[in-house]
């Protein structure tokens, strides 16, 4: 799909909601990608190659023009290697890069432990981080953790991560989302920030310095750990990061319930003035709805445009939109990001 038509599409299905500008940015069209997973095609001379489903077929591929440089200059290597000796029960392949940082994770229909010395081998010979699964195992060699820095306006960040992390799938266009948001706020009066989904920090730490104090939740312990690394990494000492729910986040607030994993945070020193929310695709649910439109100021950072609608049909009965824009993660595809900016109602 071209991109102003995908624009026009989605502005056409906001437009009873906000009638303003909208910014949209732009995706390179090449090596943009920094996940990329592969089935594995059998061929019927005994060779492999990557594949991908198209209308539920298998479909062999031998380029991915989207990928990153790095996984594009690996893939046809590593294939290579794998036809020698590791081909029998593979069944996918999946590369995660950074600006850093590559890392390789082999999946297989076998017990992985009966192939250490040739999956050692390969790690050896290719110097990356190397993972290979079956059911119920896991082989990491040279390590699974990543290095990634973005770069944010003038400043740069550094994160730690790993393959079980959520990542944005689009560096180039996850710089300009944090820089959007930087820009909707730089003008207002700033006290705490609260954040929703925060994942290992992507946001988080970036945003830091925008604000005296940072309440950030999340359920994913490994996360959470994950988060907290990447505060050191970068000198950050104002962020509190709580391994909860939205609803136990909710009932925490109100007092309803005590939670041992909010031991040593105390809520009632934080001044929310902003909240920030990256929800899933399904969006928010009524609970967490209730909970943000109490806030002055609500960030909105959607993948999915038709949930963030319904979304903002009930928040805009307390907010008004500000800023609105579009960003185009997935180029040449349907798929469009949405950021939405609200302030409450005076």
């Amino acid at each position: 799909m071209y991109f102003e038509e995908k624009i026009a599409l989605n502005k056409a299905l906001f437009s009873s909601l906000y009638d303003g500008e909208i910014q949209c940015y732009k995706s390179p069209l090449k090596f943009y990608r920094t996940r990329a997973e592969f089935s594995i095609y059998h061929k019927d001379n005994g060779r492999i190659s990557y594949a991908m489903y198209e209308n539920k077929k298998k479909i062999p591929i031998e380029k991915f023009d989207i990928a990153d440089k790095k996984i594009q200059e690996y893939m046809p290597i590593l294939l290579n290697n794998l036809n020698e000796n590791l081909k029998h029960k593979l069944f996918g392949v999946e590369f995660l890069a950074t600006k850093l940082d590559l890392s390789i994770t082999l999946l297989f229909h076998k017990n992985i432990e009966l192939i250490v010395q040739d999956l050692q081998e390969l790690a050896e010979k290719l110097n990356l981080k190397f993972i290979a699964r079956s059911r119920g195992k896991k082989l990491v060699f040279n390590g699974e953790n990543l290095r990634q820095v973005l770069k944010i306006n003038t400043n740069e960040f550094l994160y730690e991560l790993n393959n079980d992390c959520f990542i944005q799938p689009n560096t180039f266009i996850n710089e300009k989302m944090i820089e959007w948001i930087i820009s909707c706020i730089e003008d207002d009066f700033k006290q705490d920030l609260l954040e929703l989904y925060c994942g290992y920090g992507n946001f988080t730490i970036a945003l830091a310095r925008s604000f005296k104090k940072v309440l950030a939740t999340e359920i994913s312990k490994k996360n959470v750990e994950f988060a907290l690394k990447n505060c050191t990494l970068n000198s950050i000492e104002n962020i509190a990061f709580t391994r909860l729910s939205s609803e136990e986040l909710s009932q925490a607030l109100k007092k309803e319930r005590e939670f041992n994993r909010l031991k040593g945070v105390n809520l009632d020193s934080f001044k929310i003035s902003h909240v920030l929310v990256d929800p899933p695709r399904a969006g928010l649910d009524l609970s967490v709805i209730e909970l943000i439109k109490n806030y002055e100021n609500i960030i909105y950072i959607s993948c999915n445009p038709i949930t963030l609608k319904e979304n903002l049909e009930i928040l805009c009965q307390s907010h008004e939109i500000l800023n609105f824009a579009f960003f185009d993660q997935f180029a040449n595809t349907p798929h469009l990001e949405c950021g939405v900016y609200l302030r409450k109602k005076a």
